[in-house]
């Protein structure tokens, strides 16, 4: 009976080690090893930043996120709320506390609810509505501009401009924009859509053949030949939920945006693929600095090349996407990045 008995505490002992061993190696995957106890939130930061603060991949914060039914909405929050890192049935948590709120006069300039966002929205906001990206053929067939009239050359805002193939079924208000380079799949050379640079905003102010335009608002000057592209209802994109795609998914990085040359931390770029090919916004990938191919001289009369190996470069969340291009802001960049680099399910 004496040796059951010692052998059920055994087993019991041997169970516990392994719970508490299984506990630390979930911690030991998920927490930063510098990790803090608390973080008090700031204005300015994002939930990504705060996440990367505990967690060795920031996009896995909703598997230690506590959902604290006391508090409405427990998933925005606000400068001035405190995160504690506690354990739960041995498994990491932050939890939020939010104490009470201190009032004082002001000016409300807008309806922002002053919850900090999952990423940098400013780096990204005018990519969110603005039709970038052109479907093959999609050009061919947009209204575009052919006269200013009064001899005006180029438009700008609060400039009348004529417009050919424009519908009453088209709608009132448009983008305007001007049809660019093409957008490549890196490995085929298939052709995914088209470059399209954001010139303002028009709306008709009287049908036919042509139509009558009014810039309301402009970034550049417009010229002849410039497209117009209906404007749809804008979409809020403010709280990305950042997570991993479901499959394996692999590309690369074929441009990117506003000229940026070196390609670095909170730059857009554009992906060779989109929703066509699973992938969504929020989804985070991996950046690998794509391996160069270099020539053996160890042997004088050596011909032989070498591809070295790919290296992880940084992290990426991809906030838009078309049929077969995807935009995605660069998080972070632990060597240089360029086009061509690879992305892949991290």
């Amino acid at each position: 009976m004496k040796s059951v008995s010692q052998s059920i505490r055994r087993n019991v002992v041997v169970l516990m080690i392994g719970l508490l061993l299984g506990s630390a190696a979930i911690a030991d995957d998920l927490l930063r090893a510098d990790h803090p106890a608390h973080y008090v939130v700031k204005k300015g930061d994002t939930l990504w930043d705060i996440s990367a603060r505990f967690l060795r991949s920031p996009w896995r914060w909703p598997e230690i996120w506590y959902v604290n039914p006391q508090i409405r909405n427990p998933h925005l929050i606000y400068p001035g709320d405190r995160l504690d890192l506690v354990y739960v049935n041995g498994k990491p948590r932050l939890v939020l506390s939010r104490g009470p709120i201190k009032l004082s006069p002001h000016v409300r300039a807008h309806p922002w609810d002053g919850a900090i966002p999952t990423i940098p929205i400013g780096d990204i906001a005018p990519f969110l509505s603005r039709p970038y990206v052109l479907e093959p053929g999609q050009a061919e067939v947009a209204p575009y501009i052919v006269s200013f009239g009064n001899d005006h050359i180029v438009g700008g805002t609060g400039v009348r401009a004529y417009v050919r193939s424009l519908s009453e079924a088209d709608g009132r208000k448009f983008h305007v924009v001007r049809p660019g380079g093409p957008y490549k799949d890196a490995d085929t050379g298939e052709i995914l859509g088209y470059e399209a640079t954001y010139i303002g905003t028009v709306e008709a102010t009287r049908a036919g053949d042509p139509a009558t335009v009014f810039f309301n608002s402009s970034e550049r000057e417009a010229v002849i030949g410039d497209r117009l592209i209906p404007i749809t209802k804008d979409t809020s994109w403010t709280n990305f939920i950042p997570h991993h795609p479901g499959r394996d998914i692999t590309g690369s990085i074929i441009a990117v945006m506003n000229g940026v040359s070196q390609i670095g931390q909170y730059n857009v770029v554009v992906l060779d693929r989109g929703a066509a090919d699973g992938l969504e916004a929020g989804h985070v990938l991996r950046i690998d600095q794509r391996g160069e191919v270099i020539r053996d001289v160890v042997t004088p009369d050596s011909r032989d090349t070498v591809k070295l190996p790919d290296e992880e470069a940084g992290l990426l969340m991809v906030f838009r996407t078309f049929d077969r291009v995807s935009f995605g802001l660069v998080l972070n960049a632990i060597r240089p990045i360029h086009v061509g680099d690879r992305v892949r399910k991290p």
